[in-house]
């Protein structure tokens, strides 16, 4: 199933933000940061990665039952939702 890209643009900039904040981290890591903050950035990280997957499969499941693709298989679609869980 194609994802129409241009319902992902939120998506997409969610993981563009992500990446900084990942970045972030290496870089607190390497400067010998308090772990607290680390963690917090890597949870923020964790937290942005999650529902970026989660807007993705939710993007997919509302094409699938719009356009009523038979080619689309929902179960495979349960499991992408299953896998983040």
């Amino acid at each position: 199933m194609q994802l129409d890209t241009t319902e992902l643009t939120p998506v997409i900039n969610r993981l563009k933000r992500a990446q900084g904040q990942l970045a972030a981290v290496t870089r607190m890591l390497e400067e010998g940061r308090d772990c607290k903050d680390v963690v917090t950035q890597l949870a923020a990280v964790s937290k942005a990665l999650d529902r970026a997957g989660f807007a993705i499969i939710s993007t997919g499941l509302e094409q699938c039952l719009t356009r009523q693709d038979d080619s689309i298989d929902k179960k495979d679609l349960e499991k992408l939702f299953l896998s983040l869980a």
